[in-house]
């Protein structure tokens, strides 16, 4: 049985990926891990809002991130798929890495956003973070609409 780790961001990218995990864990009688990354917000001033204001923002995140997950679980438990799902804080692609080793994932499904190189450059990639310090196969699956 493989395992599949599938790192979700809720982008438009989301259900072809999805859809790629079901795929590979039906043909290989898989299971999946998905994981959600939430990145802790950055205080840049003295100006920043109150602290009560961000836990609460961050929890509501958190709070409609697991709800989404939920649904996706339920959908590979219909599918005869066993699956997982969890919510991380933290930078993206440390916790992706982590997320693969704690679930022994064979492969790491994820989807990526298409960005010039110009963009990854300046702002990063995850895909490409994990790409390059991970200790098993990566699955890129592109936007299938390359206008957006």
């Amino acid at each position: 049985m493989k395992t599949f780790l599938v790192p979700i961001d809720f982008s438009a990218v989301t259900d072809e990926v999805i859809d790629t995990a079901v795929s590979f864990a039906r043909a290989f009688e898989g299971k999946v891990a998905m994981i959600h990354v939430v990145q802790p917000p950055v205080v840049t001033s003295e100006f920043a809002l109150p602290v009560e204001v961000l836990q609460e923002a961050i929890a509501s995140g958190e709070r409609a991130a697991k709800a989404k997950l939920d649904v996706y679980v339920e959908m590979f438990r219909t599918a005869g798929i066993g699956c997982e799902a969890k919510v991380a804080h933290g930078p993206p692609v440390t916790m992706i890495r982590e997320e693969a080793v704690r679930v022994a994932a064979d492969y790491i499904i994820m989807g990526s956003h298409g960005h010039g190189k110009l963009y990854d450059f300046l702002v990063g990639s995850t895909a490409s973070g994990v790409m390059k310090k991970a200790t098993c196969g990566i699955i890129i699956v592109p936007h299938g609409d390359k206008n957006t």
